[in-house]
């Protein structure tokens, strides 16, 4: 679920000291120097769409271990998923956008097909990174749609 910042921006990873655009930048010339249309439009010419698990929740602040469990409403993946059968691997953006997956989306994917991958949290609050070792596995990103 999107922070207070990238709410408050409606733009995904808003908050200043997250390293997602940065990464982006590296990796497919999407970086946050550039308006945030342009952004999303090189992510999209490079096959890459990004999407909460998450479509609503409850919860004070931005931090994803303040969610109200019970508030959560998952997006319906399992329905981009039908209507995109040429989508074969989905990059988690840290452990708990992961586990939200599995435990929301999971048991309605009939995709056995695709190919689940947790990458290292972008968000300031995971800095047990450096942005160095951030990108070194988000390059696994790059890697597949090179692959593929």
């Amino acid at each position: 679920m999107p922070g207070v910042a990238s709410l408050a921006a409606g733009q995904y990873y808003a908050h200043p000291r997250n390293a997602f655009w940065p990464i982006m930048g590296v990796l497919f010339d999407a970086g946050p120097e550039l308006p945030y249309p342009e952004r999303l439009a090189r992510l999209l010419d490079a096959r890459i769409a990004l999407w909460d698990v998450i479509g609503r929740c409850q919860r004070v602040g931005s931090l994803d271990s303040a969610i109200a469990t019970d508030s959560i409403e998952a997006n319906d993946l399992p329905g981009l998923f039908a209507a995109c059968p040429g989508l074969t691997h989905v990059f988690f953006n840290g452990s708990a956008a992961e586990a939200a997956f599995r435990k929301h989306i999971g048991p309605a994917c009939t995709r056995q097909d695709l190919t689940l991958t947790r990458l290292p949290s972008t968000s300031p609050a995971h800095a047990a990174l450096g942005l160095a070792d951030k990108l070194a596995a988000w390059q696994a990103v790059r890697i597949h749609l090179t692959e593929s």
